[in-house]
C-alpha cells in the first residue's frame, strides 16, 4: 500500500521558512494508530489528513504524539495542497473538524485565508510553575480552551524567553503561547508545546484564534499584522470578526512523495 504525502512550508513566501507540515490526501479515513505512526515517522510539528466528503473535506491533525483539536499552519497546507497540487477548481474550500467545527480556507491569487472560530481566554492567576517556567516572568497571564497565553511588556523579551520545556511539559495545556506589542507588527509571538510533542513550534496558526481578539481589544482595530518569532519565522494578517478570525498567510511546496505502508 502507498499513501501520497506532501510536505508545504506554511506562512512564509519560500522554503525552508515558516511551519512545515506533511499532508496527506485519503480516500478514506486510516486506523487511528496508523496516522499517528506516520505523524510520529514524519516527526514535523503537524501531519493532517483529509478526506472529500461531499463537496467539503473532513479533516484530522496530528503531532509527532496526539491528535490535537485544531490546526492553523496544517489546515493553510492541506488547502495549499487542494487548490494548487489537488485540482481544487473552487476559491473556497470547506472543511470540518469533529472537533472544531466547520473551517473554511479562500485563496485570492496567492494568498490563502483561513476562516477559524475564536477562542475564548479568561485571566488567571500568576502561579509559581509560570515564573519557574521561564526566565522572564510575564505581566498577566490567560487561559484558553487548550492553552495558557502569557504577556509581556515588549518584542525584546518574547525574543530572549528561554523555556523550561520539563517543567511546561506538566502543565495542563496543549501548549503555551507568549505574546507582546511588536515592533514592525501589531503584535509578535512564540509558541511552547512540550506536553504535544513540540518544544518550540515554528508558526502556530491556531495561536492566533487567541492572539488576535486579544490584541483586537489592547489596540482597538480589527485588521492586524503579526510575526511568530521563531527561528524558521512566520508572517500572518488577522482579522477579527467577534465570533471568528480570519489568519492570512501564503505557502511553499517542498516535497510530494510516497508512503510505503506494508
Amino acid at each position: 500500500m502507498t499513501q501520497k504525502i506532501y510536505q508545504v512550508d506554511a506562512f512564509t513566501d519560500k522554503v525552508f521558512a515558516g511551519n512545515p507540515a506533511a499532508v496527506c490526501p485519503l480516500n478514506r479515513w486510516l486506523e487511528d494508530d496508523l496516522m499517528q505512526k506516520i505523524a510520529a515517522e514524519n516527526n514535523l510539528s503537524e501531519t493532517v489528513f483529509y478526506v472529500k466528503n461531499g463537496d467539503n473535506f473532513d479533516i484530522r491533525w496530528f503531532t509527532p504524539e496526539v491528535e490535537v483539536d485544531l490546526c492553523g499552519h496544517a489546515t493553510l497546507a492541506a488547502a495549499f495542497v487542494l487548490f494548487f497540487h489537488e485540482g481544487f477548481s473552487g476559491d473556497t474550500i470547506h472543511f470540518h473538524s469533529e472537533r472544531s467545527g466547520p473551517l473554511s480556507v479562500k485563496k485570492n491569487d496567492d494568498l490563502l485565508t483561513l476562516n477559524f472560530p475564536i477562542d475564548e481566554i479568561h485571566q488567571m492567576e500568576m502561579t509559581s510553575d509560570i515564573t519557574l517556567g521561564l526566565n522572564i516572568s510575564p505581566v498577566a497571564a490567560y487561559k484558553g480552551k487548550t492553552d495558557y497565553m502569557l504577556i509581556y511588556d515588549h518584542e525584546d523579551q518574547i525574543r530572549h524567553l528561554i523555556p523550561d520545556y520539563n517543567t511546561i511539559k506538566h502543565w495542563p495545556v496543549r501548549g503555551v503561547i507568549v505574546t507582546a506589542a511588536g515592533k514592525h507588527s501589531d503584535f509578535v509571538s512564540r509558541f511552547f508545546a512540550p506536553q504535544s510533542g513540540v518544544n518550540e513550534d515554528p508558526v502556530t496558526g491556531s495561536a492566533h484564534t487567541s492572539l488576535t481578539p486579544y490584541w483586537s481589544a489592547k489596540l482597538n482595530k480589527n485588521e492586524m499584522t503579526a510575526i511568530q518569532l521563531s527561528s524558521r519565522g512566520g508572517y500572518l494578517k488577522c482579522i477579527y470578526l467577534h465570533d471568528r478570525v480570519e489568519i492570512s498567510g501564503t505557502a511553499k511546496l517542498f516535497l510530494k512523495g510516497e508512503i510505503f505502508i506494508l
